[in-house]
């Protein structure tokens, strides 16, 4: 029996611990079905083979997805040396024999400190790049030919945490864009060896930690108890980061409008710098962003994100349509 859609959404973000061998869209498809409504995006995808953190943005929250690219994001996992795999990952078909090695320490938190910066990377083939607006991953599994270019990416921390035999535990914070399975594959590369990535957790998305993220069945027993809420992180809650600015319902009107609006430079309130535990050390990767500011109303609800266009002048670039 199908379950009646909710008369008003959820709106907020969802942090989802993804489980191992579901895409991103069956994560997506599973939480529509469990909150009863559509209007679910996502911010980023995993792999199959990945576990951890998901960001779903539910109802109108989903129209602050343009904000949110560029989030670094933070990675555990564990390279097995020995042999290459033609997706750079354990869910591919092994290139050449297992040669075993006994891997150095030392070597590999070298090879681990040559890849903190910026450099170009060449993405995996069975991978979501698109090649003539096909994903890279559809021509592989074709056998028709893949010709991908390098993009530059950037390492913030690559840190090896344990070696042993084969494998190599390590944790990576990077800019969005950055494969954990390139960064493998390379090294087994350097190495002579060949490697691939054998598990991988995502521990972070900007703010979003492991330890925030619900597994589906504690949203389907969450569902039936009526108690979903206790689950999603508020719009007002959403870019910490962004310094923010409370108005009078007669500016709102203008707000809700489009149309410009004035502030003074005493009412707008920082953003929070400092981030919690277990996020990435810094919430975006470097590139410039425009001056933005949170809009809220009188009633404390968020209903604009705006942009500078001169100072104390800002313009509003998503309107939030208030509740039903």
């Amino acid at each position: 029996m199908q379950r009646k859609p909710q008369s008003v959404p959820l709106d907020g973000a969802l942090v989802i611990d993804k489980p191992r061998g579901k895409t991103s869209h069956d994560v997506v498809d599973a939480a529509r079905r469990i909150v009863g409504f559509r209007q679910i995006g996502h911010l980023g995808t995993l792999d199959p083979l990945a576990t951890g953190v998901l960001v779903l943005l539910l109802g109108r929250a989903t129209r602050l997805a343009q904000f949110y690219i560029g989030r670094r994001k933070r990675y555990d996992s564990t390279f097995r040396f020995g042999f290459a795999t033609d997706t750079y990952d354990a869910d591919g078909d092994p290139v050449g024999p297992d040669t075993a090695p006994q891997i150095d320490r030392a070597e590999i938190e070298r090879l681990a400190a040559a890849r903190v910066g910026k450099f170009p990377q060449m993405p995996p083939p069975y991978s979501a790049k698109k090649i003539h607006g096909r994903p890279a991953h559809e021509l592989a599994r074709k056998k028709k030919p893949v010709e991908l270019k390098a993009a530059e990416i950037e390492v913030y921390d690559f840190h090896v945490n344990e070696v042993s035999g084969s494998l190599a535990k390590v944790s990576v914070e990077c800019a969005a864009g950055t494969y954990i399975r390139s960064l493998a594959h390379d090294m087994g590369a350097a190495l002579g060896c060949g490697a691939h990535l054998a598990e991988i957790v995502r521990t972070a998305v900007g703010e979003f930690t492991l330890d925030q993220a619900a597994k589906l069945e504690d949203l389907e027993r969450a569902a039936k108890e009526g108690d979903l809420a206790r689950y999603v992180i508020p719009l007002e809650r959403l870019l910490p980061e962004l310094p923010s600015v409370t108005i009078l319902p007669l500016l709102e009107k203008r707000v809700r409008h489009g149309s410009k609006f004035n502030v003074q430079i005493a009412q707008i309130q920082p953003g929070r710098a400092s981030v919690a535990q277990g996020a990435t050390t810094e919430l975006n990767s470097g590139e410039w962003r425009p001056a933005r500011l949170r809009v809220f109303s009188q009633q404390e609800r968020l209903i604009a994100i705006a942009e500078a266009v001169v100072p104390r002048t800002y313009q509003p670039v998503v309107v939030l349509e208030a509740e039903a």
